[in-house]
């Protein structure tokens, strides 16, 4: 008589967690360009934290669980005093980063945040550097391209979002990769610690989207890169890992969570998502809506004169805007705005202008807002959304005319590309370089912003300066 019983013969690990951690371990980076554009994201990001540092929502996340606690060898935080480990120094960083929604950008079949992962990689950094290795912002950087790889390859055809899981279970999964190989861990521990990362619990979408999108969705992305860095810690302590994580059949990550479907690498790892990636510069706002914010900028003085005669706004977008941020009725906190479409269209027009405090009370309570907001109709353009799948375009267009009680209207403004778009990298480089300025200027001296930009801007120098160094000058 035949035993039921499941057979426990251990398989070897999933390919794609050994891909990506042969990727991490092995892979030597040679374009140029790839880290060009990664220290303009390292630039960028840090400007994003420090801007956020003004915001008391922000700041009441940062600083040790226990008040007081003295960490040796700790992590610096940047723009504070804090000094941290590395798993609540993950955190702080990534939370700053992310605070805002203005930090770099990938859209594909799921979109994120890829810098977010610049949370795990400086506090390691750091932590490294302050424990008696030599460890300088050329392996920052490196760390970042590699992040940033592994987030946006997987992006490319899998939607983890249409079965309601966060984006930010990527960071995870990149930031732990990352973080183990950093803190020298071999490729058979990195595809431990992965998939550590892969049957770990995942958040939910549920606070980004109407009715629920608030403040958790400004601090998931720490949460991400410090659980990232402690599974990478655990794992080289010993902990064994969970050879096929993904594919076990009824309890691996696809049958569980991702209904059955098998993970999708539309191409190999190297470096073509830092090569490809968006930047926030214009707008703190949700980046399907960043073209959407430059057209209405371009019609404020048409109708800022007119408002009483405003008959209808008519907005014309791609179906992931569609799908995320075009939303009616109040909006509650902050986060609810900038997930906001129709609230990210009217500022512009109203004051001509989007920033960070606009979204904050102070502003939101002006009731031409929502009777503006009320006057919104929202339709999918079918070319835009195609050309939003298009690899070879990845436009994120959107439009914007406003229609008068007498018959007149202003001109239908079309943004296909915004300014942080490849497309548009020598028109937007500048203007990045402006915004760090800017700011840095909200936390430092004149001297120190100075100083700090022209160390941006020297790229040797910067590649060659110890992370310790720099967390220093930051601090």
């Amino acid at each position: 008589m035949g035993t039921q019983a499941d057979s426990n013969l251990r398989p070897a690990p999933d390919a794609e967690l050994v891909d990506i951690a042969r990727y991490v371990g092995s892979y030597q980076i040679t374009s140029d360009e790839a880290y060009d554009t990664a220290r303009y994201c390292l630039m960028d990001s840090l400007a994003c934290g420090i801007l956020a540092l003004q915001y008391p929502a922000c700041r009441r996340h940062l600083g040790p669980i226990v008040s007081g606690t003295i960490v040796p060898n700790g992590v610096r935080v940047p723009g504070t005093d804090h000094i941290l480990d590395p798993i609540k120094a993950a955190f702080d960083i990534g939370c700053m980063i992310r605070w805002l929604d203005f930090n770099d950008t990938w859209l594909a079949a799921e979109w994120g945040h890829p810098s977010d992962n610049l949370g795990a990689i400086l506090a390691v950094c750091d932590y490294l550097g302050r424990s008696g290795r030599s460890i300088t912002v050329r392996d920052v950087l490196s760390a970042a391209i590699k992040a940033h790889e592994i987030q946006g390859i997987l992006a490319l055809r899998n939607a983890f979002n249409r079965v309601g899981l966060d984006h930010i279970i990527l960071v995870k999964v990149a930031s732990t990769a990352v973080a183990t190989w950093l803190l020298g861990g071999t490729e058979a521990q990195i595809v431990d610690a992965l998939s550590q990362a892969w049957v770990d619990g995942q958040s939910l979408r549920t606070y980004r989207h109407a009715p629920n999108a608030g403040p958790r969705k400004s601090w998931a992305a720490g949460d991400a890169t410090s659980r990232a860095v402690r599974l990478a810690l655990i794992t080289l302590a010993g902990e064994p890992g969970i050879p096929t994580a993904l594919s076990a059949q009824r309890w691996g990550f696809q049958d569980v969570l991702f209904k059955g479907k098998k993970l999708q690498i539309a191409r190999e790892y190297g470096s073509y998502v830092m090569e490809h990636v968006l930047f926030k510069i214009s707008f703190p706002a949700e980046f399907h809506a960043q073209t959407a914010a430059e057209a209405a900028l371009q019609l404020h003085r048409l109708v800022i004169d007119r408002f009483d005669d405003i008959e209808r706004v008519e907005l014309t977008t791609q179906e992931s805007a569609v799908r995320i941020i075009s939303k009616t009725g109040p909006l509650h906190n902050p986060a609810d705005r900038d997930h906001s479409l129709q609230y990210i269209v009217a500022i512009p027009l109203l004051f001509g202008r989007l920033t960070a405090d606009d979204y904050e009370d102070a502003v939101a309570k002006d009731p031409r807002i929502d009777v503006l907001r009320d006057k919104m109709t929202v339709k999918e353009d079918v070319r835009y959304t195609a050309e939003y799948l298009e690899l070879d375009k990845r436009s994120i267009a959107n439009a914007v005319q406003v229609f008068f009680k007498d018959g007149t209207s202003t001109p239908r403004v079309e943004v296909e590309y915004p300014v942080g778009h490849r497309r548009r990298r020598a028109e937007g480089i500048p203007l990045l370089v402006k915004k760090f300025r800017e700011g840095m200027g909200t936390r430092y001296s004149l001297r120190q912003v100075e100083e700090l930009t022209q160390l941006f801007l020297d790229r040797p120098r910067l590649e060659g300066m110890a992370v310790t160094e720099l967390m220093e000058m930051l601090s």
